[in-house]
């Protein structure tokens, strides 16, 4: 499945999503006991990897005490039972930054996966490529830089994510925000300007504006 945007950039915009606004019908895995100490997550009865967690995840941790309780960057998945954690970092380049030591952690590992592939097809759709437009001759591959699609995607998301808690709830706050974020999504995608690079020598062969509107022959 394409995607443009991941969980972190999901994080970065709206914590919330990841804690009492988590989807439960997305969470990958879930349970009691583990245990935190410098950036490594240590659970048992767990598989991480069979459960689908992957490197740019999210996941929910809170200890017994209450001392840790918060939303963390899923850095790496070391083993079935095992990932690499970190605080939420500016650079995904960057090291990774050790949350509070915690035994007896409670954990969730939800998702916007399906949400984020949707976006992703309705963009291709958008600027013409592949997947979204199958006879194109180009894929997402040759697109130099995607940087701008994701942003656009990420805030995309957390529109449609607000747009469904809107869907069943009182609370005119979810569908405000849903429309800020469907408005910093279309000026994402507008600004987006995309370089492809078609024989695979480095050099940008078209580029596409996401402001421009093409017109297409039927």
């Amino acid at each position: 499945m394409t995607k443009f945007s991941n969980d972190v950039d999901i994080l970065k915009c709206e914590s919330v999503l990841f804690g009492e606004l988590h989807l439960s019908g997305q969470v990958l895995a879930s349970g009691t006991g583990a245990a935190l100490g410098g950036t490594m997550l240590t659970a048992t009865g767990v598989d991480f990897v069979a459960a689908g967690v992957e490197a740019g995840g999210v996941i929910h941790l809170k200890s017994a005490d209450g001392a840790l309780d918060g939303a963390y960057e899923i850095v790496s998945v070391d083993s079935a039972t095992q990932l690499t954690v970190s605080v939420i970092r500016s650079d995904a380049a960057a090291l990774a930054i050790a949350p509070p030591a915690a035994n007896d952690v409670s954990y969730r590992v939800s998702t916007f996966g399906p949400q984020a592939g949707d976006v992703a097809f309705e963009l291709t759709e958008y600027f013409g490529i592949q997947p979204g437009n199958p006879t194109s001759e180009i894929a997402v591959a040759d697109i130099v830089d995607t940087e701008g699609l994701r942003r656009a995607s990420a805030f995309a998301v957390v529109s449609r994510v607000y747009a469904m808690w809107a869907s069943g709830a009182q609370h005119e706050c979810f569908q405000q925000k849903s429309l800020l974020y469907g408005q910093l999504a279309e000026k994402a995608r507008q600004r987006c300007r995309l370089s492809v690079d078609l024989g695979s020598d480095g050099v940008a062969d078209v580029t596409r504006l996401g402001g421009a509107i093409r017109l297409v022959r039927d």
